[in-house]
C-alpha cells in the first residue's frame, strides 16, 4: 500500500485546486519521517487572491436561504461519513495518530459539526422587541470573510469546527492549516464543492507563519479564528486588533484534573489516561496536572502504572497500535527536555521516560511541586504531573494558580461537591466524572490566557455573526421645533 498522499495541488482557491508559488512544504509521516507529499506555500499575492475570491463569493452565499446553506453542509457530512476509512487513513499519514483513533475521533467529529450546523441553519433568527406603539427588531447578519488558522493535532476536525458555523451563517472562509498537517483541509474543500457549495466560499492556503500573518491582516478579512499556542495567539490577536477584526482564540492549557478520595478509582484512572496520553498527549485541553487527594494517591498511581503497560507503540496504520509518534523531531525534543527538567527538579518518575526516536511513552511524575516547570508549562506531549492535596479549598486554590484556563475536571461520587468545585474553577470547559469529551452540542473554549470566544454549539454562531438593530416608528415624529 503506497504511502503517497500527494494532492492535486497545494491550495484551493475559488472552487479549484491551485498550485502554490512559494517555498516547498514537505509533509512527513511522523512514524518514519518519510515524505508522503510535497506542497508549496502560498505567496502573499495568492493569499490576497484567496481572500478576494472569498469576498466576491460572500454576498450571493449570504443571500441564499439559510436552509439551503444547511443542506450543503449536511450533504458534506454524509460524504465524509461514507468515506471515513479513506479520510482516516489520510489523517493518520498527515498526523501520525493511530488509525484506531482517526477512525472515530477526527473526521467523524468534523462531520458531526457540519451536520449539527446544517440542522441549525433554519433557526438563525433575530428578535422582535415591542415598544408600545413602536417596535424594534434585530437581524443576525454574517461578518463577511473569516480567516481560519488550524493546529496540527486535530487538523480536519478543526477545519470543520471553524468552517461549519462560519459558513452556515453566510460568511465565507479562507483556511490555513498547520504547515505540519496540510492535507485534510484540501479534502474538505473538495467535499464541500461536491456537496454543492459555490466556488470561493471555502478556500485553503498553505504555509508557515508569514502566510498566516498575510491572511490575518488582509483588508478583506473581518474575523480571525485561531487554534494554537498562547504565544501565537498573542501575535495573531494583536494583528487582528489593528483592523478591529472579530476574533476567536482557542489556545493552550495546563488544566487540572482533581480526584477526590471517594472517586471511582478505575474511572478516574481511565480519565487520566484520556486526559494525558490519548493522541500521544497532543491535546490542548489535557488535564496534565492531576491533583490526587492523599487517601487515593498511592492506589491511583499504582493502578495507572499497571494500566499503561498495555500501551502499544508502533506503526499508526496498524489497527492494534494505540500510542503513536510525536508529530516531529522538534516537538519530541521539547517534550524530552521537559521530562529531563522534571527529573532534575526532583520529581519522581513513576513510569515512562524519554523513549526513543519518534516515540515517547506515557510518562507520569509524582512527588511534584506546583512551581516545577512540569506543573506550570504546557508540554503538549504524553507527560502527566501528579500533585497531592488534602482538602477541597486547597485543591481549588492550587488548580486556579495558573495563567491558563482552558479546561478542568473533577472526580468524586459526591455530586454536590462536584458542582460546587466546578463552580469555583477558572476554566471554560469542565467535566465531572469524565474527561475530554467535546460533543458539538456543547460550547468549547477557555478563559484567562487560554482564549476568547467559543467553538461548537449555538454559542459559536454569536462569534460568526453580528446584530443589526432596527427601530420601527409606527406613528408621527415629535421634534422640539
Amino acid at each position: 500500500m503506497s504511502l503517497s498522499a500527494q494532492p492535486a495541488a497545494s491550495l484551493f482557491i475559488a472552487g479549484r485546486p491551485v498550485e502554490g508559488q512559494g517555498d516547498d512544504l514537505p509533509v512527513r509521516y511522523a512514524f518514519d519521517g518519510s515524505v508522503i507529499a510535497t506542497l508549496r506555500e502560498a505567496t502573499t499575492d495568492q493569499v490576497a487572491e484567496a481572500c478576494t475570491a472569498a469576498r466576491a463569493a460572500q454576498p450571493a452565499w449570504a443571500a441564499m436561504a439559510p436552509v439551503e446553506r444547511g443542506r450543503i453542509l449536511s450533504r458534506a457530512a454524509a460524504i465524509i461519513l461514507e468515506r471515513n476509512y479513506e479520510l482516516a487513513r489520510l489523517e493518520t499519514l498527515d498526523t501520525g495518530k493511530p488509525i484506531q483513533e482517526t477512525l472515530v475521533a477526527d473526521w467523524p467529529s468534523g462531520a458531526a459539526a457540519l451536520e449539527y450546523y446544517g440542522g441549525l441553519a433554519a433557526t438563525l433568527t433575530g428578535q422582535m422587541i415591542p415598544l408600545g406603539a413602536d417596535w424594534a427588531y434585530t437581524r443576525r447578519e454574517p461578518l463577511g470573510v473569516c480567516a481560519g488558522i488550524g493546529a496540527w493535532n486535530y487538523p480536519s476536525q478543526i477545519a470543520c469546527w471553524k468552517a461549519a458555523p462560519a459558513l452556515v451563517m453566510g460568511n465565507t472562509m479562507v483556511f490555513k492549516p498547520s504547515e505540519e498537517t496540510p492535507l485534510g483541509a484540501l479534502k474538505l474543500a473538495e467535499i464541500l464543492i461536491e456537496a454543492g457549495m459555490p466556488p470561493g466560499v471555502f478556500n485553503v492556503v498553505q504555509g508557515r507563519g508569514a502566510v498566516g500573518a498575510a491572511l490575518v491582516t488582509d483588508p478583506n478579512v473581518a474575523k480571525v479564528s485561531l487554534t494554537g499556542s498562547v504565544p501565537t495567539g498573542r501575535k495573531v490577536y494583536a494583528a487582528a486588533a489593528e483592523g478591529m477584526r472579530h476574533v476567536t482564540m482557542e489556545l493552550g492549557g495546563k488544566s487540572p484534573l482533581i480526584v477526590f478520595d471517594d472517586a471511582n478509582l478505575e474511572d478516574a484512572v481511565s480519565a487520566a489516561i484520556l486526559a494525558n496520553f490519548y493522541s500521544s498527549g497532543q491535546i490542548c485541553s489535557n488535564g496534565t496536572r492531576v491533583f490526587l487527594q492523599a487517601g487515593i494517591r498511592d492506589a491511583f498511581l499504582d493502578r495507572l502504572a499497571e494500566r499503561v503497560k498495555a500501551v502499544r507503540m508502533g506503526d499508526p496504520l496498524d489497527p492494534d497500535t494505540n500510542h503513536g509518534p510525536i508529530i516531529n523531531q522538534a516537538q519530541a525534543d521539547k517534550i524530552r527536555a521537559a521530562i529531563r527538567a522534571g527529573v532534575d527538579a526532583g520529581a519522581r518518575l513513576v513510569c515512562g521516560g524519554e523513549g526513543e526516536g519518534a516515540f515517547i511513552p506515557p510518562t507520569v511524575f509524582a512527588d511534584a511541586r506546583d512551581d516545577m516547570a512540569i506543573a506550570t508549562d504546557e508540554i503538549f506531549g504524553p507527560v502527566m504531573t501528579a500533585l497531592t492535596f488534602t482538602d477541597e479549598d486547597e485543591a481549588i486554590a492550587r488548580a486556579n494558580g495558573t495563567g491558563f484556563g482552558l479546561a478542568a475536571g473533577v472526580f468524586t461520587q459526591d455530586l454536590s461537591r462536584a458542582h460546587r468545585v466546578i463552580g469555583r474553577l477558572e476554566a471554560g470547559t469542565c467535566w465531572i466524572n469524565t474527561y475530554n469529551l467535546t460533543p458539538v452540542e456543547m460550547p468549547f473554549g477557555g478563559v484567562k490566557m487560554s482564549g476568547l470566544g467559543r467553538e461548537n454549539s449555538a454559542a459559536a454562531i454569536e462569534h460568526y455573526s453580528q446584530l443589526k438593530s432596527v427601530y420601527v416608528g409606527m406613528g408621527g415624529v415629535d421634534a422640539p421645533y
